[in-house]
């Protein structure tokens, strides 16, 4: 019995490695190939269907038939899954009905790889067949030279049915030969079709794979926020475990959150320094590579990812002096733009709410407000503005618009456009000769360009409400 138990024991231990030599310890790059068989308008055939099987464009192929399709439905009184997108969503994918007797449905020959490089393989896969009692999907991915010896290769066993469509992720490592930049990928279905064995295929991604690389921002941390006027130097390091005989480092950066990497100049080193920037979502990993295939992006693996968010300041906009009549109230007129900022008015006197960004003010002598908008990150920014209390709008009776810099334009000074006032200006004939609403009062003297001549005219102010109409008279003189 004992030896039973201890023969069991090895058996599940060498299982237990051989599962676990699967799978990369250390890190991995991007993908080098990335088979995702296109979009519903322009479907992916890179790659060759052995002779026994046959393209359909149904999206419900027979035995021994495929198709690309970005989904599926009713298929075979509904007894495949509703299939309505690919593993990612937006594309397309491979569906096949396996052919009667079992063998390859899928070959690609795989080239720009770099040599004694590891890889791994991976590709979603999905049993469509809803009949947990029908045929299982089994099959064999190998990855080959392209003289036919098996670089490795690994088998599903049976896929079972699931109650609802779900895509499963299978995949394995191998490593090129001495001067090969190519392979071959073999895809086998080791069932017999009929009832079931019915696959869908997505996403086939070939990733260099190599030592562990783990970067930080000194300190320990992977992200930072920082507000753009704080900004100080960030140290990044990087540790890199045994593995590359003559490694070359590269530091990258990304400003799409990941979707493109470029290169930083002269950053090749397991140390790097970041300067302060303009604001925004900045990434940065290391690349490593051996100095023979440190030029070629697909021989690279990369770190973890470190992100540094530089914020903005709130942007804060007011008018420099608003003009209140006395016993009246009147907004401040302040706007406020950035990542979820707090306010804080000083001094409260006379405000109607010191954490609003717009308070109503009423104070009873001229007073300087200050506004301090903080965001969410502490990034703060502050706004003034002068309140003025006055008694009521004084409206001047004359001016000279005769180009000598005195008095050349007729202003009424404590007519604050948030009055919304309409002021309207005639001459003797009862012709509107200016007119402006919600806004500073400044005639010239003219009409459309025509200097006017010396007399009186006739003014109106008129007011949404509160205050009532005012009317007088205005003497140009030239």
């Amino acid at each position: 019995m004992y030896i039973k138990r201890f023969a069991l024991s090895v058996i599940l231990l060498i299982a237990a490695a051989s599962i676990k030599a699967q799978l990369c310890t250390g890190g991995l790059g991007d993908p080098v190939v990335n088979i995702t068989f296109g979009t519903g308008t322009t479907p992916d055939f890179n790659f060759t269907p052995p002779s026994a099987y046959t393209y359909t464009s149904n999206t419900c192929p027979n035995d021994g038939s495929y198709t690309i399709t970005t989904s599926t439905s009713g298929c075979f009184g509904s007894n495949w899954h509703t299939v309505s997108s690919d593993h990612t969503g937006g594309g397309a994918f491979m569906l096949v009905n396996a052919s009667f007797n079992p063998g390859d449905f899928f070959r690609a020959t795989v080239s720009g790889l770099c040599p004694n490089t590891t890889y791994e393989f991976a590709a979603w896969v999905m049993n469509v067949l809803k009949d947990p009692g029908g045929i299982r999907p089994d099959i064999t991915f190998s990855i080959e030279t392209t003289t036919g010896a098996v670089l490795n290769q690994f088998n599903t066993g049976g896929i079972p049915a699931t109650a609802a469509p779900r895509w499963d992720k299978y995949g394995f490592f191998f490593t090129t030969t001495t001067g090969s930049t190519s392979v071959v990928l073999r895809i086998t279905n080791n069932a017999p079709g009929g009832n079931g064995n019915d696959i869908a295929l997505d996403d086939i991604t070939f990733r260099p794979c190599g030592p562990a690389i783990t970067s930080v921002i000194q300190g320990g941390g992977i992200q930072e926020d920082i507000c753009v006027y704080e900004q100080t130097d960030y140290q990044f390091d990087a540790t890199l475990s045994t593995g590359l005989i003559n490694p070359v480092y590269q530091w990258q950066l990304s400003r799409d959150t990941g979707a493109t990497w470029q290169d930083i100049p002269g950053a090749n080193a397991l140390q790097y320094i970041r300067q302060p920037t303009d604001a925004g979502h900045y990434q940065y990993r290391l690349t490593v590579a051996e100095a023979g295939n440190a030029g070629i992006p697909g021989c690279r693996v990369a770190s973890n990812v470190l992100t540094i968010f530089v914020h903005t300041r709130p942007l804060v906009k007011m008018p420099p002096e608003r003009i209140l009549i006395k016993g009246n109230s009147i907004a401040l007129n302040a706007t406020v733009t950035g990542d979820a900022p707090v306010f804080t008015w000083t001094p409260p006197t006379g405000l109607s709410d010191i954490t609003i960004v717009n308070p109503l003010a009423s104070p009873t002598s001229d007073i300087v407000y200050k506004l301090t908008a903080t965001s969410e990150f502490g990034c703060t920014a502050d706004g003034f503005v002068r309140v003025k209390v006055v008694d009521g709008i004084f409206v001047p009776t004359g001016f000279t618009p005769n180009n000598d810099g005195k008095n050349d334009y007729w202003t009424i000074p404590y007519l604050d456009p948030a009055f919304n006032a309409t002021v309207m200006v005639y001459n003797r004939y009862g012709q509107l000769v200016y007119q402006v609403t919600g806004d500073y009062v400044n005639w010239d003297g003219t009409i459309k360009g025509v200097p006017q001549p010396s007399g009186t005219f006739i003014y109106l102010i008129q007011f949404p409400e509160k205050y009532p109409m005012m009317k007088g008279v205005v003497t140009l003189v030239r």
